[in-house]
């Protein structure tokens, strides 16, 4: 087995002490088995650009700022030094963006280690310990793919509170562990307020992993969770534990009341203000 240069790197720091055999291998990047701190972990390579066969990357790039300012108009102009520069945000991001969403508690595998162009997490196993399949190897009975539904949409949603959009989302980048359905794969995660695309992407991928587990359980072809999701988040309503009903009326319901709490609130903060304002003033000196 050729071990990767960007892995061998890891190996002569110390942080991998083991490969063990390869996991798979996508456009994007090859996945090791190996062993880091004392235990088994999954290794991610990114391949070249030259190798990868990745669709146009600028939706995705949206609202991205990375670096100084030069660097950033060389990547605005995609010069040489900007293509280069853009390679490597692309490959760093992943790894911010999964510490971001497993601070939120996003079911994503925690990062264990970050060298140029590798990514070492979590192993996620199934209940044999053996690494977990893709949901798109699963086979579902209906409670268990409605279980998996519901699952997955507060995920989507626990997201997005963190401000995130996967934009890539379905069934071949979920992994069913043990204790259920964990995401993968998210260097190409927007920035839901600065992409203009975010909605669009929020949508496609609630209906990529709805698509699927409607196999399994018609009813959920029914549900509404991206448009739901979306109206709670742009009126500020959308919380981590947020009642998901997968139903759009009801989402307007409680924006609308929302918006009717905020307006009473910000109306007692401004009376507030004022009585101290009349306060202060009350309380002044007269001058004689």
């Amino acid at each position: 087995m050729q071990i990767p240069q960007p892995l061998q790197d890891l190996i002569d720091d110390g942080v991998v002490q083991e490969v063990v055999r390869p996991l798979k291998s996508g456009k994007e990047a090859s996945v090791y088995l190996v062993w880091a701190e004392d235990r088994q972990c999954a290794a991610k390579v990114y391949k070249e650009a030259k190798q990868r066969n990745f669709r146009q990357r600028q939706d995705y790039v949206e609202g991205r700022r990375v670096g100084d300012s030069r660097q950033q108009r060389a990547m605005d102009k995609g010069s040489r030094f900007g293509k280069q520069q853009t390679e490597a945000a692309w490959q760093t991001a992943e790894a911010r963006a999964m510490a971001r969403l497993h601070a939120a508690g996003v079911r994503v595998p925690r990062v264990l280690a970050c060298g140029e162009g590798c990514l070492v997490m979590d192993l996620v196993t199934d209940a044999r310990g053996d690494p977990a399949p893709q949901l798109a190897h699963v086979h579902f009975n209906r409670v268990d793919a409605l279980r998996t539904h519901g699952i997955l949409m507060r995920e989507v949603a626990r997201m997005l509170c963190a401000g995130l959009v996967h934009a890539d989302l379905s069934e071949f980048n979920i992994l069913q562990s043990a204790d259920g359905p964990m995401i993968i794969d998210v260097p190409q995660a927007v920035e839901a307020a600065r992409n203009n695309n975010a909605k669009r992407m929020l949508t496609r991928d609630v209906d990529n992993v709805t698509r699927f587990l409607g196999k399994f359980a018609p009813e959920v072809r029914r549900t509404q969770y991206a448009q739901e999701m979306w109206l709670l988040y742009t009126n500020s309503s959308l919380r981590p534990d947020s009642p998901l009903t997968g139903r759009f009326q009801a989402a307007t319901n409680i924006v609308n009341t929302d918006i009717i709490l905020r307006e009473i609130q910000a109306a007692k903060e401004e009376a507030a203000r004022r009585e101290e304002i009349r306060v202060a003033r009350s309380q002044k000196p007269t001058k004689r």
